[in-house]
């Protein structure tokens, strides 16, 4: 019997801060997926100031509490300007929708003490949108003793079957998200068995650092298409001094941006700097790839504001030359748009939250059992 079609938005604001990725997506929840549109919407200047000041204030769960006032505040202005984005998309898209997947922006993420912190007001969207939005996607699987990310490895089944299908690409085929933090996510086989077919975990820092050093040290907020890297010249005294003090012995902690900083790049000009740290990050990436792997031949298919940086891809490629198994393809390849994959997944993901289906698993956020992740907003 065939299932019914929900047609859902998804909302996905990462860990750079620079707006509002939108998709609409045609899915079941299961096997059946169509993509509709896919949208940009940037953060004015004052909104993304504010990300970016709280953010850097809120290191600890205390904080978090000195700050209560002004993360309410922030909140609401965030909530709003998502609203409004929902109300310009749905002036281009006209027909009827079911579900919100409202991700939300991450301020605190820490797992181990059971919180995690995206802002979002739930309620309030849907009564501004007057619909069914589903929020607060991580929460449920952080008190069932998981990391609370990554949560795109059931989307990333469903592409996976697809790609097979339409391009005869062999499992296992990979992917790997590049964004603020840098994920990746391995589907064995075709199998619906999610918890022996998946695995998946954060791998280390994506654009954050490249991200923050840019910022830091130019009036531009990233390193558009690795230009500035390209342009200059890798430290390789500091280089291996920062790949000797950060070693990840372990896959099965998720992170986040304050995991990471860049003082060690400190004196270094705006171009070295960003060549020496383009390079750390593509070394821990290709060491999650290569862990992954674990020597079967896969193609890694890579989304993510990370894969238009043509210096941080050939970085990676260049860790990986002595690896025969693994190569790296960027989606767009394969008739998918990288910049969406995140934000059609949290689409997908609220339809599952809605049909009371699992979105994590053992395998991909080491949650005790498999997690029904999000809570329902219907306020109108």
């Amino acid at each position: 019997m065939k299932k019914k079609l929900y047609t859902a938005i998804g909302l996905m604001s990462g860990t750079s801060m620079d707006g509002i990725d939108l998709s609409i997506i045609s899915s079941d929840g299961y096997d059946e997926f169509s993509n509709i549109l896919d949208d940009y919407y940037e953060y004015d200047k004052n909104l993304q100031d504010q990300l970016f000041r709280l953010r850097d204030l809120v290191l600890t769960k205390k904080d978090l509490l000195q700050n209560s006032e002004k993360l309410r505040e922030l909140e609401r202005n965030l909530t709003l300007f998502h609203a409004d984005v929902v109300t310009q998309s749905l002036k281009k898209y006209r027909e009827p929708i079911d579900l919100i997947g409202f991700h939300g922006q991450t301020i605190f993420h820490k797992p181990h003490e059971k919180i995690t912190n995206q802002l979002g007001d739930g309620k309030l969207l849907s009564q501004i949108i007057k619909k069914k939005v589903i929020y607060d996607f991580r929460q449920a699987d952080i008190q069932n003793n998981g990391q609370g990310a990554p949560l795109t490895p059931i989307f990333h089944y469903i592409l996976s079957k697809k790609i097979n299908q339409n391009f005869n690409i062999k499992f296992p085929i990979g992917f790997l998200n590049i964004g603020g933090i840098a994920n990746v996510t391995k589907v064995i086989n075709d199998s619906d068995n999610f918890q022996n077919n998946l695995s998946a975990f954060d791998i280390g820092p994506g654009n954050c650092l490249i991200d923050e050093w840019v910022r830091k040290n130019s009036n531009k907020k990233f390193d558009k298409n690795g230009e500035l890297g390209k342009a200059g010249k890798v430290d390789q005294f500091i280089l291996n001094q920062a790949i000797d003090n950060f070693k990840i012995s372990s896959y099965s902690q998720s992170l986040d941006i304050k995991n990471f900083d860049v003082s060690f790049a400190r004196g270094l000009s705006l171009e070295n700097g960003c060549a020496t740290i383009t390079n750390f990050t593509a070394h821990l990436i290709a060491q999650g790839l290569k862990h992954i792997s674990q020597k079967n031949n896969i193609i890694f298919l890579v989304c993510g504001g990370g894969r238009k940086n043509s210096n941080l891809i050939k970085s990676i490629k260049n860790y990986l030359v002595a690896e025969n198994n693994i190569e790296l393809e960027i989606i767009d390849n394969y008739n998918l748009n990288g910049d969406y994959i995140e934000s059609q997944a949290f689409a997908f993901l609220a339809i599952r939250s809605f049909l009371n289906l699992p979105i994590s698993f053992k395998s991909t956020t080491g949650c005790k059992e498999f997690s029904f992740g999000g809570k329902l907003a219907e306020n109108f």
